[in-house]
């Protein structure tokens, strides 16, 4: 398979205390750039979330995403916080002794007090089996999503690649053309420089000018390297490194065989080769 470093999935699931919520994004990058965002009362669980993440994707930057919503119920109502509740009376004692005309708290200031409601809090093997079975969920909708983009993008790639070899064919029969056109000019401007067209001379230069004009090797070149882009992409896997260095083979081969050209239609066929090899390359960048 070919898989995309673009993936997006999301996943929650309802808890006796509330709801958790997991989300998984990544975009392209060079090498992998993992970030893990979640409470502090997850945080111990970082290592193996970052463990599991890792060994399902090579490249990207990616980012974990994790959300734990309390909530209170009538089955399971909130406590106080006692501990609080009685450094708040000495705070209050001990501001009003220096300021006499300072207001007390009213119950609805102490409730709103962060931290002085609690919510029944659900243990740490609880929380450890409920996100390891979220983070399963969200890997396989991740990897899938992943997966369907991969497909596209080699759609894409394999189109290009059908459409270059086209463009190659199409090359090759112009070259004899050209050398007989360019000795048929070659004789003609002998013929009025010295009056007499030499053939010694003429063959000469047709053989300069056929060495510098031969793009056999650069065709040869073109389709083996397209050759091995369709090789990478049937294989799969985390073949994107692969294919940029692909892309910088075909580039190359294509600017030598527009430097190479004297005939018009093998310049335009060069330049629609650049593009479409250009086009392949923007989208390699996506790929693992």
């Amino acid at each position: 398979m070919i898989y995309s470093m673009t993936g997006f999935a999301a996943v929650s699931t309802e808890l006796d205390s509330g709801s958790l919520t997991l989300e998984l994004r990544s975009v392209n990058h060079r090498y992998l750039d993992l970030q893990l965002r979640m409470p502090d009362e997850l945080r111990t669980l970082e290592p193996i979330l970052r463990e599991a993440i890792s060994a399902q994707i090579s490249r990207g930057k990616a980012e974990c995403r994790i959300n734990l919503a309390s909530r209170h119920s009538a089955q399971q109502p909130a406590r106080m916080n006692q501990v609080l509740l009685e450094q708040l009376s000495a705070w209050s004692a001990q501001v009003r002794e220096m300021l006499p005309d300072a207001r007390e708290l009213s119950v609805a200031d102490v409730l709103r007090w962060d931290g002085v409601l609690e919510s029944p809090a659900l243990s740490a093997e609880t929380l450890h089996d409920n996100l390891h079975a979220l983070l399963q969920k969200a890997l396989q909708d991740f990897a899938a999503a992943r997966q369907r983009e991969g497909e596209k993008l080699k759609s894409f790639l394999l189109e290009r690649v059908v459409q270059i070899e086209t463009l190659r064919a199409a090359v090759a029969p112009r070259i004899p053309s050209a050398i007989t056109a360019y000795e048929a000019k070659l004789r003609t401007r002998l013929l009025e420089a010295l009056g007499s067209d030499d053939d010694e001379r003429v063959r000469q230069e047709i053989t300069l000018y056929a060495s510098k004009i031969d793009v056999d090797e650069e065709l040869s070149r073109l389709q083996t390297h397209l050759a091995e882009v369709r090789r990478v992409l049937d294989k799969g896997g985390a073949v994107g490194k692969r294919l940029d260095f692909l892309m910088q083979e075909l580039h190359r081969e294509a600017n030598t065989l527009g430097s190479k050209s004297v005939d018009a239609e093998v310049s335009r066929a060069a330049m629609d080769i650049k593009i479409l090899i250009e086009q392949m390359r923007e989208q390699v960048q996506n790929i693992e």
